[in-house]
């Protein structure tokens, strides 16, 4: 197969619509893959749409119709096909070949093969594809089709197989693109090839199984037809009968992969670092072709005894094989990793669970629910994919939720998680709407789920198929179901189309109809005893504190939202003078009375900020509090609770929003506080269950293997002396936790306010404040420091001499580019903690100790 790349640079100009004014009829250079939004800044035709109040300033970009045009020189390779293959096109397009119409499409989630051997000619060709403005065709396909189905947001996203967040959230920038966003090119070739592979695994004591599932495409048809890469194949006349094809299929260690055993398995056999000396498994099958004689398949089951298999990140090693599957002269290469994965929601005597139980053994989740990393998906790296799935794995976590009302990602996300352990629950793209069933829609979804889940099959670090993020309880719960008056809203992709494609392509993973979901028909989808919940009092109308007031089995979604690192949130707001309800910090707060929220949510818990530094700090603090709370009083609920997904990890834009990452790449203090509250050993302090008062210590085990210590407990005043201190065992086995009632003398503090709770043991420890900050007697000046600079940034040492808490550094006040690895640390008097700075040379050592960088609680008190 040989594949003539149509990628690289084009020419884009506006056809209709607001954009098509003299100056955007003028061509300009546009880059594919792209989208028209990163054309138009390269050249300097609009305004930076996150900078200020840009994004109103280029709201006609969505509802514009743009023409793309290339033209290529072609010398027809020695093949008898040739196809013009689209990875991915946004969204509703009409590609033209020399003028004639090939084909149009209406799907940003899936991509397309034409045959185009018929249109191409020698010398030079041209290549056009127009796109349909997305905002009024939306609206425009709502009207033709009943009008508007419910939704939330303020554009009918859910009328186009497209991006939903793309049309703006609650945390993103409405930038509806267009654009050839994945790669483009013409594949010629002859014979046989290979469609699809779906290499499924399953483990058999301690025998690796792979069931690989091939489809193969014979040329010789030059009929129009469409087909979705991955998807089963579209029938064309006129092919030749395959005949003495046979699928062969080689397995190997693969030479980079961790290959150690998992606990309590047998070694692999061979060396998975020497694939030249690895043992390999080879197997070969006819492929039997289809009845429309264009079409074939083939299933090759290999066994692998002392099979390497493939843990979790902190259960074991992440060994992975590379799979080559050979059908005539075409190859398909891929990986797959070998493990089991099953979902326990079965009714116990407390509700129904929803445990993932991997290789058979129960998993804790702690993991966080990923948005797409930016607002214009070609600007999402392998590079960046990276740092934001490291923020993951250094903030303790085991799984990342990729939400419905995103992508499908690249497989650059699923091949990372694979090699470093991180579970991935996938969400199906629908979130947040009813969905027209009828065939104008649903005619676009069955070929983009099928490509989806054939794609996405070779991954292990894929658990999770999810039909929906939060549809279900929003029909049951929302009012959609008067306004439906009998439309069809989605139910039966839910609870048909989508299980029935899982179950018919990949049968090795679970399946959930929503999230959330309470696996009964005659419980809300979002019942605290049973399945997955999403708890969003919190935020939005009550105090932190009341996650204590849920008992939840397992929560999909809960967070809290603050404001960005200064230098993200600055270099975009330039309000003068800066204040949290200025028209542009505003354009950059999405959510619905979002500033009130942060200001309620403090009250209580902080004094009122008095200036926009204080305001800043104390946002992002009060976040950070809020979730560490709620992470602490869920996992102090082991085994009965299983796990949590918070919301989010990540920003597609600089925005205050829930994210623990901003869009800049820097770790919030909210992200210390994860990172604290989700080590696979925690100890914490949660009320007695006695139901009495009082106070428990709590060992929480998330780790692989079984964990006993002595706990020490000692109430501590704010000048350090020790009131009180007692000693206790605790142990846990793995998935379980271990408690103590403490003493009154340990559990009641003679004055809240001036002392705290200190709990070591198990290697780690945990400081429990009696009171909230504005109760709290801190001192305003309770630090010394020592700055030494170092050949990448400094070090900047930190001494308490009186109780310190939440001590923390924020470098990108000096320099945006500079990064901490520590924060929110609480100190008592003569402890110490050293920040390391990675930044620039030449960082001024005095800026980095300025009290608005270097801050703590105690700094917002007056």
């Amino acid at each position: 197969m040989e594949r003539t790349t149509l990628d690289g640079t084009w020419s884009l100009e506006a056809v209709t619509g607001p954009g098509q004014s003299a100056e955007h009829r003028e061509p300009i250079t546009a880059q594919v893959p792209g989208c028209v939004h990163t054309d138009l800044l390269r050249a300097g035709r609009i305004p930076d749409p996150f900078d200020g109040d840009g994004e109103a300033a280029t709201q006609w970009i969505g509802d514009t119709v743009w023409r793309y045009r290339r033209t290529f020189d072609w010398t027809a390779p020695d093949e008898s096909r040739h196809d013009l293959v689209a990875e991915g096109l946004d969204t509703l397009a009409a590609i033209e070949l020399n003028g004639i119409v090939v084909a149009t499409t209406a799907n940003q989630h899936r991509s397309y093969r034409f045959p185009v051997g018929h249109l191409l000619r020698p010398g030079a060709n041209e290549l056009v594809i127009t796109f349909d403005a997305p905002v009024p065709a939306a609206e425009r396909l709502s009207a033709l089709h009943g009008g508007e189905l419910p939704h939330v947001n303020h554009h009918p996203y859910n009328a186009l197989r497209k991006n939903a967040s793309n049309f703006g959230w609650d945390w993103g920038v409405d930038v509806a693109t267009s654009g050839i966003w994945k790669s483009i090119g013409i594949e010629s070739w002859s014979g046989a090839r290979i469609a699809a592979v779906r290499p499924l695994v399953d483990v058999d004591g301690t025998t690796g199984v792979l069931t690989a599932h091939i489809d193969v495409e014979y040329a010789g048809s030059t009929g129009s037809f469409s087909q979705a890469i991955g998807s089963a194949p579209v029938a064309s006349a006129g092919g030749p009968v395959g005949t003495g094809l046979e699928a062969r299929i080689t397995l190997a260690p693969h030479p980079a992969s961790a290959a150690r055993p998992g606990p309590d398995t047998a070694p692999p056999v061979g060396r998975p670092d020497d694939a030249d000396t690895a043992d390999r498994v080879v197997g070969t099958r006819p492929v039997v072709t289809g009845p429309d004689v264009t079409t074939g398949s083939a299933v090759v089951r290999l066994e692998v005894p002392d099979v390497a298999v493939w843990w979790p990140r902190g259960e074991g090693d992440q060994p992975l094989y590379d799979v080559r599957v050979e059908v005539g002269d075409d190859v398909w290469n891929g990986r797959v990793g070998f493990r089991t994965v099953t979902l326990d929601t079965a009714a116990d005597a407390g509700g129904a669970p929803f445990l993932l139980r991997v290789n058979g053994r129960p998993v804790m989740v702690r993991g966080a629910n990923w948005i797409p990393d930016h607002a214009y998906l070609t600007e999402m790296t392998r590079e960046r994919y990276a740092d934001r799935i490291q923020d993951a794995v250094d903030a303790n976590m085991n799984l990342l939720r990729i939400w419905g009302g995103g992508i499908y990602e690249s497989d650059d996300l699923y091949d990372r998680c694979d090699e470093l352990g991180i579970l991935v629950w996938q969400d199906f793209l629908f979130a947040c709407a009813a969905y027209a069933e009828e065939p104008w829609l649903a005619d676009e979804v069955e070929p983009e789920v099928r490509e989806a889940v054939t794609r996405l099959s070779p991954h292990p670090s894929l658990v999770v198929w999810n039909g929906n993020n939060e549809n279900l309880v929003a029909y049951a719960e929302w009012g959609w179901r008067p306004s439906l008056v009998g439309r069809t809203w989605g139910n039966g992709y839910y609870r048909s189309l989508l299980p029935s494609i899982v179950a018919e392509l990949d049968p090795t993973r679970p399946y959930t109809p929503g999230s959330p979901f309470s696996f009964d028909e005659y419980l809300t989808p979002n019942d605290q005893r049973n399945g997955s919940v999403h708890i969003w009092d919190v935020w939005n109308r009550l105090d932190y504190r009341a996650y204590a007031d849920w008992e939840p089995r397992f929560v999909a979604e809960f967070g809290f939202q603050g404001p960005p690192a200064w230098s993200t949130l600055t270099a975009v707001v330039h309000d003068e003078p800066l204040d949290p309800d200025g028209h542009e910090m505003l354009v950059h707060q999405k959510a619905d009375q979002g500033n009130r929220k942060l200001a309620d949510g403090m009250r209580g818990h902080l004094p009122s900020p008095t200036s926009i530094e204080d305001w800043h700090f104390a946002a992002q603090l009060n976040q950070a509090h809020a979730i560490r709370f709620g992470m602490e009083w869920f996992r102090s609920r082991t085994p009965d609770n299983t796990g949590m997904v918070v919301w989010q990890l990540n920003d597609d834009w600089p925005v205050v929003s829930w994210a623990l990452v901003d869009h800049a790449g820097i770790r919030k203090p909210v992200w210390y506080a994860v990172r604290q509250a989700y080590q696979p050993v925690l100890l914490t302090v949660q009320p007695s269950t006695g139901g009495q008062g009082g106070l428990d210590v709590v060992l929480v085990n998330a780790s692989g293997a079984s964990v006993a210590d002595e706990v020490t407990v000692s109430r501590v005043a704010f000048d350090g002396t020790v009131l009180e201190s007692s000693s206790f065992a605790l142990a846990a086995a793995p998935a379980d936790a271990d408690r103590v009632q403490l003493p009154t003398s340990l559990a009641a503090p003679g004055s809240p306010g001036s002392e705290v709770l200190v709990v070591t043991g198990a290697g780690t420890r945990t400081v429990h404040d009696f009171a909230e900050v504005v109760d709290q007697a801190l001192e305003p000046s309770p630090l010394r420091t020592d700055v030494t600079p170092t050949a990448d940034g400094a070090t900047v040492t930190v001494t308490a001499t009186a109780y310190a808490r939440d001590v923390s550094l924020f470098p990108d006040r000096v320099d945006a580019a500079a990064r901490v690895d520590e924060g929110l640390v609480s100190l008592l008097p003569g402890e110490t903690v050293t920040f390391t700075v990675t930044s620039a040379p030449g960082i001024a050592p005095d800026a980095l100790v300025h009290p608005l960088v270097l801050r703590h609680g105690g700094s917002l008190l007056p």
